[in-house]
């Protein structure tokens, strides 16, 4: 089975429409979302809905749990963005809609196991809000060893928005350097981040996500119309002009 991961979406409808075209393109069989759908973005409504429509499941990511309950640790773009967010929600004319989507949110798991395979938003030791970055291998070994613990084979992630490989080394692999394709390794223990659709920080502005199967994943960047996003943002008083101006270069 073909299994298409997207993650971290942020409310950018753009780039959210280009990647599942280009998901139909490639035929994959599937698509989970390893969480934050909404956040920072102009779209949230638009976005929850293509999700709802076109994912097998999500699982919730630290962003949406702040627009259902309360933003935590986040600095003060992100807070405004996360209260503009929910009224988004809130006021939403449509009840049906509004129903459906608060109810959405609310039923969000925060990890699903496939067999020996786990699917979470974060890290698997806490799976709404650990960062897992690449400099970790390097500076915070013991770290990545209470999480690699946590996990059987396999474990795909989100949350910082940056493609590549973790292994139980520790090592972190970047696309690139793996020929932008990965094959399991019996007995090696592996965490897949698919990076970001809405918003990627590894300054390739281009919308990522993978797609993984029994044998291996691969790794997708893919242009989108990252100006109208933008201007969308621009628009918009209560979204810090910041979370569009950094799309352009991927920060």
């Amino acid at each position: 089975m073909r299994t298409a991961l997207i993650s971290d979406i942020h409310g950018n409808l753009e780039a959210l429409q280009t990647v599942l075209a280009d998901i139909d393109r490639r035929k994959a069989d599937r698509i989970v979302c390893l969480g934050d759908m909404i956040g920072y973005g102009p779209n949230p409504r638009e976005c929850i809905d293509l999700v709802m429509e076109r994912c097998e499941y999500c699982i919730l990511g630290n962003h949406d749990f702040a627009a259902l309950y309360e933003p935590t640790n986040f600095n003060v773009a992100a807070e405004q963005a996360s209260f503009w967010t929910r009224r988004q929600f809130e006021f939403e004319p449509d009840e049906v809609k509004r129903k459906k989507r608060l109810d959405f949110l609310g039923k969000l798991a925060v990890r699903r196991w496939e067999g020996d395979v786990l699917y979470v938003h974060a890290s698997p030791r806490k799976p709404i809000n650990e960062y897992i970055f690449p400099d970790d291998v390097h500076h915070a070994t013991n770290k990545m060893k209470s999480i690699f613990d946590c996990i059987e084979t396999r474990c795909f992630v989100g949350h910082t928005h940056m493609q590549g490989i973790f292994t139980d080394e520790p090592d972190f692999y970047p696309p690139a350097e793996l020929g932008n394709t990965y094959s399991w390794k019996q007995g090696k223990k592996v965490i897949i981040n698919p990076g970001s659709v809405g918003q990627p920080r590894d300054r390739d502005p281009r919308a990522a996500y993978a797609i993984a199967d029994d044998e291996k994943v691969e790794f997708v960047r893919i242009e989108y119309d990252v100006h109208t996003t933008a201007r969308k943002i621009k628009g918009i008083p209560e979204l810090n002009n910041f979370l569009g101006l950094r799309l352009m270069d991927g920060r």
